[in-house]
């Protein structure tokens, strides 16, 4: 096993952790850090006062939190935690991904902290469920797999929500959104742009989706639909839905496309799918071509390729490929692709969606070369598209800077 990092405290003795869970489990209602300590105290071995703070947190992250992982809490810009096996732990924050001292002995304790974690988000995680993904009620996004479908030990992924929600500005002042691109995107949002963010897994789409749904106006009422619940954008009028796995019996299933049919009877202005990943697509293509703004994320190597991905989502809902291009061309308008490159989560491209020829393609409108804004063939279109909306005015571009395109104007609706 590699060396203990040094915000790992050594491990407690397992027959005490085994007597004070023991002595806390039959005991009616939550349980508190003065239960643990009395349970601890009761055990009869002398500790000491930093002993026995020590056996309150081991405990309380045991029964509660991430067991041995909770010391690795405190870091900052703590994203990912990836367990692979006992002998291998990586953490990624916003420095990137390193890996640190492991705090597991077994492969037994990571499968024990993985069933306990899957179980209490109301899952199984056995030999005949042995891939699971899931949300606690922490908010913590686990992803597990045993073996022998792992073939190095047990495999444990946990993805943590941010405390804050990140802001446009937040993201600008982070350089994953230049100013100008932030004052386009701004203006799309608030004049009723259907759109969607794509990228590979971890390039930050969620978090750009997030911020670009918090510029939406005011008046409008938002219907977010997701897997799991991820979105948090500061809006004054959101309502969220989250899909529900079937139980053991394969029974109480609730999937995306059922959530967007729902939604459509909760008059919403703007319909979001967390994440287009299956036949939901054909409902949220649907919705949007009935006079509902929409948005939503997709997995892509690149914005050229989403009419591709798009095509193939609709293959699992029985759509034909001329059926996705006429609908996904009348109903979306942008494609805002985001690439992770060095740890670095930028937004590249701003794209069009056109119907060519009958076959869907994506057209650059602005794209991001040497950290600056640079028009796209596409660049008179998307301003035309804006002037539709908002009324004509200056589309901001190579050198408008924060403040000089509509989008932080008065002229946005609802602003």
């Amino acid at each position: 096993m590699s060396a203990a990092h040094p915000a790992l405290p050594a491990a407690l003795p397992a027959a005490l952790l085994d007597d004070v869970r023991d002595r806390l489990l039959p005991a009616p209602g939550p349980v508190t850090d003065a239960d643990i300590a009395e349970a601890v105290r009761a055990s009869g071995r002398v500790l000491g006062a930093a002993g026995t703070l020590r056996a309150v947190q081991a405990v309380r992250a045991e029964l509660t939190g991430l067991g041995p992982l909770e010391p690795l809490l405190p870091h900052r810009g703590l994203t990912d935690v990836y367990v692979n096996g006992p002998d291998e732990v990586w953490l990624e924050t916003e420095s990137g991904v390193r890996r640190v001292g492991s705090p597991f002995g077994s492969d037994a304790e990571v499968r024990a902290l993985a069933v306990r974690l899957v179980t209490a988000a109301g899952r199984r995680l056995d030999a005949a469920h042995p891939c699971v993904d899931v949300q606690t009620a922490s908010g913590y996004r686990v992803h597990a797999v045993l073996p022998p479908v792992s073939t190095g030990g047990t495999l444990l992924s946990v993805r943590f929500r941010s405390t804050r929600a990140l802001s446009l500005a937040d993201l600008v002042d982070a350089g994953t959104v230049d100013p100008d691109t932030a004052e386009l995107l701004t203006g799309a949002v608030r004049s009723g742009v259907s759109f969607l963010v794509s990228g590979a897994t971890g390039a930050g789409k969620t978090t750009v989706l997030n911020a670009l749904l918090s510029c939406a106006p005011a008046h409008e009422r938002i219907v977010l639909i997701e897997d799991a619940a991820e979105l948090r954008p500061e809006h004054p009028h959101v309502v969220g839905l989250q899909a529900r796995h079937a139980n053991t019996e394969g029974a109480g299933g609730i999937d995306l496309a059922e959530l967007v049919r729902q939604a459509l009877r909760m008059r919403p202005d703007r319909l979001v799918v967390g994440e287009c990943r299956g036949a939901e697509v054909r409902e949220l293509l649907t919705a949007l071509n009935t006079g509902h703004a929409g948005a939503g994320t997709v997995h892509a190597n690149s914005a050229e390729a989403v009419p591709a991905r798009l095509s193939a989502l609709g293959a699992l809902a029985g759509m034909s490929r001329e059926a996705v291009t006429l609908q996904a061309a009348s109903a979306l308008d942008l494609v805002v692709h985001v690439d992770r490159a060095g740890g670095h989560r930028q937004v590249r491209v701003v794209s069009l969606l056109e119907d060519r020829a009958g076959g869907l393609v994506t057209v650059p409108a602005a794209v991001r070369a040497d950290g600056r804004l640079r028009r796209g063939p596409g660049w008179d279109r998307l301003c035309a598209l804006l002037d539709r909306s908002l009324g004509p005015g200056p589309c901001p571009g190579p050198g408008a800077g924060p403040g000089a395109g509509r989008g932080a104007g008065s002229a946005g609706r609802g602003s």
